[in-house]
């Protein structure tokens, strides 16, 4: 064999293994919810191949509930998830050693809520007392309503509670087969919308408005991921800014990327939906300080503190067990206005 084919067969060899070390690692992760337009900056970092720019393949699933990312990305089922911080908090509470840690603060402003009808009269949270109040099982609101029931003084022992399939949850509402929803506003409301039901005909009774300062959803990871590849991390959370970044410039854009995933959205109402989690859910004023995705301490030092008292939490996680802000993209880089 000449020298030309031994290096050309070498190459040859080597190709595989090449090709192998350059491939992108794989970061399977599972939504909040079902398929809604405000999920438009990860679909859309997809659809522009941000993920293969930053050296991930990113999988991204729909979700059951915004408390049901911590146990699945717990479990080992996803790598990473968009989940609720106070789910985060209960489970590190119980169990540390499995818990996965918060990397990126989305929803920096609370966007949980009781929904009534107009014409309901529930007026006052103590008037929830005697009622009947649902939700999905895996939902936000409906985990925290101890933690609300003490803030805003109701008997919890006398409301009382029922889940449902997501799906069901507004038309019940509307049937008065329940007196109250638990959700997030903006699903509720254009949830209500997309189902051709009028969301006028509705009311809110916001957590925010009874002293429940908390934060909201939030990009975790196992700490498997995190500990084993953490540039892996910081690629998924360049990715997303990246996301972030291009589909707030281009909202229409985000929304077709969400409906290139799932045709039978409504355009319209996934757009409006968009626009009012970015305005009601992630424009907190400390952004203009800290930057979208970061936290402020003190803020979270307090809502750990919240939490295990209305729930009677063994222990207190301290902050940095569940929010870890290495992974973070600088400041310079990371939006402080929405």
């Amino acid at each position: 064999m000449d020298r030309r084919a031994f290096l050309l067969a070498g190459a040859l060899l080597a190709a595989p293994h090449i090709a192998a070390a350059q491939a992108p690692t794989r970061i399977r992760m599972v939504l909040n919810w079902k398929y809604q337009g405000p999920q438009g900056w990860f679909f859309l970092a997809k659809a522009r191949g941000f993920d293969r720019e930053e050296g991930i393949d990113l999988v991204l699933d729909q979700g059951e509930g915004s408390a049901a990312p911590v146990t699945q990305v717990a479990a080992g089922a996803y790598d990473a998830g968009f989940g609720d911080m106070n789910a985060l908090i209960r489970f590190a509470a119980r169990q540390p050693q499995a818990a996965p840690v918060a990397v990126m603060m989305l929803y920096n402003v609370p966007p949980f809520c009781i929904a009534v009808k107009q014409d309901s009269p529930i007026r006052a949270p103590k008037d929830l007392e005697g009622r009947t109040l649902g939700g999905p099982a895996n939902d936000g609101a409906l985990m925290l309503f101890p933690a609300f029931a003490q803030a805003a003084g109701i008997d919890a022992a006398k409301v009382a509670i029922s889940t449902m399939q997501p799906s069901l949850r507004e038309q019940m509402l509307f049937r008065g087969q329940m007196d109250g929803a638990f959700g997030y506003i903006n699903t509720i409301r254009f949830s209500a919308m997309g189902a051709g039901l009028d969301a006028n005909a509705l009311r809110y009774i916001r957590y925010a408005d009874h002293g429940i300062d908390l934060y909201s959803n939030t990009i975790l990871v196992s700490r498997t991921l995190a500990t084993q590849n953490p540039e892996a991390v910081r690629a998924l959370l360049r990715t997303i800014n990246r996301g972030l970044k291009a589909a707030l410039a281009e909202r229409d854009a985000a929304v077709a990327a969400v409906l290139a995933r799932e045709s039978l959205l409504d355009a319209r109402v996934e757009r409006a939906r968009f626009d009012a989690t970015v305005a009601d859910e992630m424009s907190g004023a400390e952004i203009a300080r800290i930057g979208l995705g970061d936290i402020d301490e003190a803020r979270m030092q307090r809502a750990i503190a919240t939490l295990v008292q209305a729930d009677a939490l063994p222990r207190a996680p301290g902050v940095g067990e569940v929010f870890d802000r290495s992974f973070l993209p600088p400041l310079a880089e990371r939006l402080t206005r929405l």
